[in-house]
């Protein structure tokens, strides 16, 4: 097996246990999971039992770090002041939580301004940021590279930039970089994988980029649409992806795949396939 650190999102249903077993079924050695519902909601209490049997096989498998993904109804940069309260209480409830998981990684959309202009976006999300932050927490916060779908914010490595110079305690925040996202955006990972790469350390900083998130698109460069494709079945297409899987700069960062699928079977595929992009190359 490469030392690729794959995997895909998986479900927190049957409990933390039961999806580090679904995890080791498909092969995965890194996963993503909803720290809630995805659409929000009341956080299930944490079952210590569980939690520990949890923690136990990660470590006797050597997965993680784990990407924690926070529900898409975060809107810490919202024209509504209560949508802001919920997302700020939301996230330090779940940065509380994931202090038990110690070491992993927490991504979230950083907002859609809802016409407020991109200023008043990133001033609110810095705001936020620097209200939920605990210095010495064990979790590191990423910022998801977005389409620009709407008024999303995140939609250059410029506006990245600008939200990490706002926080305080910049050392706990890093980058997700997500493959649909970023060409939806207008960054051609298909040319010019290092190009984009060079533009992203100018920019931001490579020693940001702590996670990828592997997604192929249903539609082309710039479309700013956000829909994602099957590894392979897309416009980035497999060779995109062997780039990514073989290249150095991004090597031993967590990819987890959030790709349309109907049961684990396809992941477990996706997954078996991107490895052997990996081996093969390694192996010549």
């Amino acid at each position: 097996m490469s030392g690729l650190l794959l995997g895909c999102h998986l479900s927190t249903a049957s409990g933390y246990a039961a999806m580090a077993a679904d995890a080791i079924s498909i092969g995965a050695t890194t996963f993503a999971f909803f720290t809630r519902n995805p659409r929000g909601g009341n956080a299930r209490e944490l079952d210590d039992a569980d939690l520990a049997a949890f923690l136990a096989t990660l470590g006797e498998r050597g997965i993680g770090p784990l990407v924690a993904h926070a529900p898409y109804t975060y809107n810490l940069c919202s024209a509504k002041p209560e949508t802001v309260e919920f997302a700020r209480r939301a996230m330090r409830e779940d940065l509380a939580r994931m202090e038990r998981l110690p070491g992993h990684l927490y991504n979230f959309h950083p907002g859609a301004h809802v016409k407020q202009g991109a200023d008043e976006g990133i001033r609110l999300i810095c705001e936020g940021l620097n209200e939920v932050l605990e210095p010495g927490q064990k979790t590191t916060v990423l910022l998801e590279t977005m389409a620009g779908k709407g008024t999303e914010v995140g939609r250059s490595f410029e506006e990245l930039a600008r939200i990490i110079d706002g926080v305080e305690h910049d050392e706990l925040i890093g980058v997700c970089l997500d493959t649909c996202h970023v060409a939806d955006a207008g960054y051609d990972i298909v040319h010019d994988l290092d190009g984009v790469l060079d533009e992203f350390d100018r920019v931001v900083g490579l020693s940001r980029l702590r996670a990828l998130h592997l997604n192929d698109s249903k539609n082309p460069l710039g479309s700013h649409k956000d829909r994602h494709e099957r590894i392979g079945a897309g416009t980035l297409g497999l060779e995109t992806f062997r780039a990514v899987v073989t290249n150095p700069r991004l090597a031993g960062l967590p990819m987890v795949l959030e790709t349309p699928q109907t049961g684990l079977s396809g992941w477990a595929a996706e997954i078996a396939l991107l490895r052997g992009m990996a081996e093969e190359a390694s192996s010549h």
